[in-house]
């Protein structure tokens, strides 16, 4: 017993070390002004010593460029809007948000929710939580404040510990974030940065939102069922029978036609895909290519709009069955509103943006990426192990900055460039990226929803606390991990693609 008081102090220590050393990293937006500023510096430094790095692409030596320098002051105050306007996620999200958010203003994502949840047959219950906790990262963020205590609700209804719903549904929202059968928000501010990033190495390169989709498709199947397993076969087992006092749950109404207005949605929605197959397979489609196929295409290539417009249908068409829009304005007012929710995020950009593009503006990007592919080749950690190895990594990096596209602007313009010396494409270093983030999403201090759903927790055990709620998370995050990792070198031995036309090599 004495043994396992000082594991559990040693462990709570170092969560508490853990939690003492991120609160101290400053907001993001002040952390990427900083290394704009960080890079200024160094670029200085580089200056002084004549470096130099001759480009993979064109094979022409650059120096080093002085952003002290006038030339480097010029181009700081010349190019800052251009910058924040030109950087590619910064469209791609807002008008992604623009159909996803009105779908969640007025209320469709929310009913689709509850009703997948509340209508699953006892026995799918869990695997119907875990299912949509996934899936519930279209709805971004959302996802992890509203279905932990819907699923501990439900699983007390039926007489299961509610604690185990609650963790199913907090580990599926947030290690789950980022798969999905549908292509969210998520996909297509990654892909933004990771055309950023790879355009240091070649202007051409563009990553799209579905690079990532045949993955996100399959993680989507294969999680839910690995999450339904380690909640029956081991949270719940653990956790035991709910002994707590009992709890008055309660549902917030949906309208009384919503259920019309969901299905009035669907068909509306089925339709758009028809006539979007239907242009698909016209003969000269204007979205095919040449050749009459997909890969590439401009189908591919205007993918957002055409998601946009999906959403934008099945939003307003549920909107007005329900009453909610009733008006051209009111359909301005919801959408004007899902902007809201992106203000903070428009602010990380602008110094993201900035940071970004003095880092390739010196050609320092350029140099770290060619002398750190040079460097492994010499030590000969070019293969699948290094892919592993960065996936420890970032695993290990969420647990002091949590934001994942915050991580991923301050990752992408060193790994991406990096690995595309050793020849792997762009996206598969995203794919990379993702698995690691969102796997210990659920176990870092740091996350602001772990307090939120901690606090959720404590309403079925008062004594619940930080230690107890990542006890119950590390199961979820370690069988996530691993069985990520494991589809990954699936896809790469069996040359499965990740998307359309992806592989893991250029």
């Amino acid at each position: 017993m004495a043994g396992e008081k000082k594991k559990r102090g040693f462990a709570e220590r170092f969560l508490n070390g853990i939690e003492t050393v991120g609160n101290k990293l400053p907001d993001p937006v002040i952390l990427f002004a900083a290394l704009a500023v960080l890079i200024i510096i160094v670029s200085a430094i580089f200056s002084m010593f004549d470096a130099t790095v001759v480009h993979p692409g064109t094979g022409k030596e650059m120096p080093v460029k002085n952003l002290a320098s006038g030339e480097g002051l010029q181009y700081i105050l010349t190019s800052m809007l251009e910058n924040f306007t030109g950087f590619a996620p910064l469209g791609l999200v807002l008008s992604m948000m623009l159909g996803i958010g009105l779908a969640e203003k007025v209320g469709m994502l929310d009913y689709a929710i509850k009703k997948t949840i509340l209508k699953s047959p006892p026995a799918l219950i869990t695997y119907s939580v875990v299912f949509v906790g996934i899936m519930g990262n279209i709805a971004s963020d959302a996802a992890m404040v509203l279905i932990p205590p819907l699923a501990a609700m439900v699983f007390y209804k039926v007489g299961r510990n509610p604690i185990a719903g609650l963790a199913a549904g907090y580990a599926a929202a947030g290690a789950g974030f980022t798969a999905n059968l549908l292509i969210a928000g998520t996909d297509a501010l990654l892909a933004g940065i990771s055309t950023e990033a790879a355009q240091i190495i070649n202007d051409d390169l563009v990553v799209t939102p579905v690079d990532n989709w045949y993955f996100n498709i399959v993680s989507v199947f294969v999680l839910t069922i690995v999450g339904g397993l380690i909640t029956t076969r081991f949270i719940e087992p653990r956790l035991g029978e709910y002994k707590g006092e009992e709890v008055e749950e309660a549902v917030s109404e949906n309208p009384p036609n919503a259920g019309r207005a969901f299905l009035n949605a669907t068909i509306a929605g089925a339709i758009y895909i028809a006539v979007i197959i239907g242009a698909i397979l016209i003969p000269d489609s204007p979205l095919t290519n040449e050749d009459g196929g997909l890969v590439p295409s401009p189908f591919l290539d205007g993918i957002i709009p055409i998601i946009l417009f999906f959403f934008i249908t099945v939003g307003t068409v549920y909107g007005i069955t329900v009453g909610k829009i009733k008006s051209s304005r009111d359909l301005s007012h919801y959408m004007a509103e899902s902007m809201k929710d992106l203000s903070s995020y428009i602010v990380l950009i602008f110094a993201i943006s900035q940071f970004i593009a003095y880092f390739s503006w010196s050609n320092i990007a350029t140099w770290v990426a060619v002398n750190g592919a040079e460097f492994l080749k010499d030590i000969e950690f070019t293969g699948i192990g290094l892919i592993l190895a960065y996936i420890v990594f970032t695993a290990a990096l969420n647990f002091l900055i949590t934001s994942g596209s915050a991580k991923w602007a301050l990752e992408a313009p060193v790994f991406v460039p990096m690995f595309m010396q050793l020849g792997y494409h762009p996206a598969f270093t995203q794919v990379a990226y993702r698995v690691a983030d969102s796997s210990t999403n659920i176990v870092t201090p740091l996350m602001p929803y772990m307090v939120i759903t901690l606090s959720f927790m404590q309403k079925y055990d008062k004594k619940a606390g930080i230690g107890t709620f990542i006890a119950l998370m590390l199961p979820y995050s370690i069988s996530f991990l691993l069985t990520w990792i494991i589809m990954i070198l699936i896809f790469v031995f069996f040359n499965i693609p990740f998307g359309p036309g992806i592989g893991p090599y250029l």
